[in-house]
């Protein structure tokens, strides 16, 4: 007679999974703040857990796994590794790999040339608010959300002229590596890796006052960026500089639709932009996890990890962790005074390098959709991406009142 295990305490896999995690994280923070699933994962879902797994001294890199028993893990949660190609990308390195890029990366991604975008981002929102009041009811998703950031990272790297719905479709199915789903997307990581080649070549022949040029150009002491690592790094920034921030843009406008005395309260004061983007950022995080490595037994509240243990960190739970927010961790609140505090961007040597820019790009669009339309509306069902680390809406109808 079969033993029946009982259903473990995380299945990212259950049915509505993906449009509300909350309930499990919450579930898991009261019975096991510290979970090794079935699978042999750990999983980290407390606030001060999450904070001290992101900023220790743990691997990212794959490589670092025990063969066994995370062998059959990796190859369920990431497919087997020939078959994930990620080049040299500066997210998947520890130190001093990840060191060395991100400091030539940083050289070019400067807080003056995200800022200097303001006007930019400002025009292309006005642009898009206007084709969608002629329209009178869009989903928000394919009128603002996703083309907005795309757009920007683009002008951003400068890249030259280019099939964008093709690298549109090419990183929407890319992206999906990063899920803990077996998916590797290696025809179009191909595909896109050559597309990446080309646009560096290009731009060696035609050099601007933009990123992709002032990555090519990076030098710190004598070490510059070789073409492997220039691609990587390429690819990098156009996919984390826009999936992220579409969940964020469109996750943001839901969460305020859903919740109106907190619009409201946004209309009423339009200087509370910059805490309600921080805000919306915790109450419902764009990216839900992040994952380490562990080198040798790391002890976590009490409970000790083994060496080769492959540990999620989960931000979403964090950020409605109520022992760090209070007992309103699950509630909206835009003025919340230290929204700031959340993991949503990561933390430590880690932490988002694009973080300034989704901030901005958020801010001015939520601030421009919410004031220009007093009677935006959900006008439809809301529809999930169905992803479970960058997890957001894929589809959001909304009629602007017009």
């Amino acid at each position: 007679m079969s033993q029946t295990l009982p259903p473990p305490l995380f299945d990212p896999f259950a049915p509505g999974f993906t449009d509300d995690p909350y309930p499990q994280y919450a579930a898991l923070r009261a019975a096991a703040p510290i979970y090794q699933h079935p699978f042999g994962f750990w999983l980290l879902t407390c606030y001060d857990d999450v904070s001290w797994l992101l900023r220790a001294s743990l691997s990212v890199e794959d490589r670092n796994i025990a063969a066994s028993p995370f062998q059959d893990l990796r190859e369920q949660m990431w497919g087997e590794e020939a078959a994930r190609p990620r080049g040299v990308s500066m997210l998947d390195r520890d130190p001093p790999d990840h060191t060395r890029l991100r400091r030539l990366v940083s050289k070019a991604f400067t807080p003056r040339a995200v800022q200097a975008l303001q006007p930019r981002i400002t025009g292309l929102v006005d642009g898009m608010l206007d084709a969608a009041e002629r329209a009178g009811r869009v989903d928000l998703v394919d009128a603002l959300a996703f083309p907005l950031p795309f757009a920007v990272i683009a002008e951003l790297l400068g890249t030259p002229p280019a099939d964008h719905e093709r690298i549109r479709q090419l990183t929407g199915t890319v992206v999906r590596s990063l899920e803990p789903i077996a998916d590797p997307a290696v025809a179009s990581a191909i595909e896109l890796t050559a597309i990446a080649a080309d646009m560096i070549a290009w731009k060696r022949a035609h050099p601007a006052d933009d990123l992709l040029t002032a990555l090519i150009n990076a030098e710190d002491d004598g070490d510059v960026l070789d073409d492997e690592e220039l691609i990587a790094q390429t690819l990098l920034l156009y996919i984390a500089g826009h999936e992220t921030t579409v969940n964020l843009i469109a996750g943001g406008t839901l969460a305020l639709l859903r919740h109106p005395a907190q619009l409201a309260l946004l209309r009423d004061d339009p200087a509370l932009i910059a805490n309600a983007v921080e805000e919306l950022l915790r109450y419902d995080s764009p990216v839900q996890a992040s994952r380490r490595i562990t080198l040798e037994p790391v002890t976590v509240s009490g409970v000790t990890i083994p060496a080769g243990a492959f540990v999620m960190a989960s931000l979403g739970s964090a950020n409605r962790d109520e022992g760090f927010w209070g007992p309103d961790a699950a509630e909206l609140r835009l003025d919340r005074k230290n929204a700031r505090q959340h993991v949503s961007f990561g933390a430590g040597p880690h932490h988002c390098l694009g973080a300034s820019l989704a901030r901005l790009e958020a801010s001015i669009a939520l601030e421009r959709l919410t004031t220009r339309f007093p009677g935006l509306a959900l006008d439809g069902q809301v529809t999930w991406n169905g992803r479970i680390n960058l997890r957001g809406p894929a589809h959001l109808p909304v009629s602007l009142g017009t």
